[in-house]
């Protein structure tokens, strides 16, 4: 005797489901089963809006953040500071540092990470084109390392240090240590060690 299973077309969206990341099979099938029952749900409209989105938003030819065709909002922008540029490993790296307010510059998406595991080389990232910008600089720029504090993270910043000294920059990375409002149990060592070593005077 047969055991009663989705039909086709639901288990082809599942499947579509399944590829998104941090999408296991049951989040899958509990998506697709309310795509296609709620009446909240408007597929017509996440279609239309995914294929709309995935027709106009490009990678800005500056920076790298999402665009809709040319340049994006922030190269655009007159006010922000043109001597300061912020190199994040992501677009989305971006949108934490905008949201806090705490950076009014410009910045530089890599579009990922050195990872020798992943295949991932020097050739792979952004770097021609950030050399680039600091060479076309009408001054001294400061480059500002926001990278991430893994393995990967920490080879593609000493990398880019390396291969930025003696052109017209001065080179930073940017503080790493304790979240806002963590205590000391809940820190690994090498937290620990940074907080440390990124003290400042008071």
């Amino acid at each position: 005797m047969s055991q009663a299973d989705f039909p086709e077309p639901v288990k082809t969206l599942i499947g579509e489901l399944k590829h998104l990341p941090g999408v296991g099979p049951r989040s899958a099938e509990r998506i697709a089963i309310w795509l296609l029952q709620s009446p909240k749900a408007d597929a017509p409209a996440l279609s239309a809006a995914l294929q709309h989105a995935k027709a106009t938003i490009v990678a800005c030819p500056v920076c790298g953040f999402f665009a809709v065709h040319g340049c994006c909002q922030l190269c655009a922008d007159p006010k922000r500071d043109d001597l300061t540029l912020c190199v994040v490993e992501q677009a989305t790296d971006v949108l934490p540092l905008e949201r806090s307010g705490a950076f009014r510059g410009r910045y530089h998406c890599l579009g990922g990470k050195l990872s020798p595991l992943d295949r991932v080389s020097p050739e792979d990232l952004r770097i021609p084109s950030l050399l680039q910008r600091i060479d076309a600089a009408p001054a001294e720029l400061e480059v500002i390392l926001a990278l991430g504090a893994d393995v990967e993270g920490e080879v593609t910043a000493n990398y880019l240090a390396n291969i930025l000294r003696g052109r017209k920059c001065r080179i930073s990375r940017i503080a790493q240590g304790l979240p806002a409002g963590g205590g000391l149990e809940h820190a690994d060592a090498l937290t620990l060690l940074r907080a440390i070593q990124g003290r400042r005077g008071v």
